[in-house]
C-alpha cells in the first residue's frame, strides 16, 4: 500500500468521526406544543424555543421571579413562543444580564410536566443589531 493510500484512509477516517461526532449535537428549534409532545412521548432530547417575554399592555414585564438573597441560582420567567403559547420556564442559574432588554429570548432545554426547564438561555439585544448613526462635524 501506497504512502497516500494511507494518507488517504487516514483523511477520510477524520472526516468521518468529526461528521458522527457533530451529529449528536444537534438540537431543533420547535413551539411549546412540540416540546410538550415530545416529553410526553418519552424523549429527553433537548430542543430550542423562541419566544418573548410576556409583557402586559403597558410593556411591563409578567411572571419574572428573581430572588438572589434567598436563591442565587433559580430564575423563573413566562415566554411567549412565537405561535402565543405562555409557558413558565425555570432556569437553575443566575438571572442573565439584560433580560429585561432584549428582543427576543432562546432557550434550551426540555419540557417537564407543565414546565419547561432551561438549560442555556440567549438573548437577542436590539441594540446590537441597531446600526449607529456616525454624525459628520464639519
Amino acid at each position: 500500500m501506497k504512502k497516500s493510500h494511507i494518507l488517504a484512509v487516514v483523511i477520510i477516517g477524520i472526516a468521518i468521526s468529526i461528521i458522527v461526532s457533530t451529529s449528536g449535537n444537534t438540537s431543533q428549534y420547535v413551539d411549546f406544543g412540540e416540546a410538550f409532545a415530545l416529553a410526553e412521548s418519552g424523549s429527553s432530547a433537548k430542543v430550542h424555543v423562541v419566544g418573548q417575554l410576556k409583557k402586559d399592555s403597558e410593556g411591563n414585564i409578567q411572571g419574572m421571579k428573581y430572588r438572589p438573597e434567598m436563591d442565587p441560582n433559580f430564575f423563573e420567567f413566562v415566554l411567549v413562543d412565537n405561535k402565543n403559547r405562555e409557558t413558565i420556564v425555570q432556569y437553575g442559574q443566575p438571572k442573565p444580564q439584560d433580560i429585561e432588554r432584549s428582543e427576543q429570548v432562546v432557550i434550551v432545554g426540555s419540557a417537564r410536566g407543565d414546565i419547561f426547564v432551561a438549560d442555556k438561555i440567549l438573548l437577542k439585544c436590539p441594540s446590537k443589531y441597531e446600526e449607529n448613526e456616525v454624525k459628520a462635524g464639519y
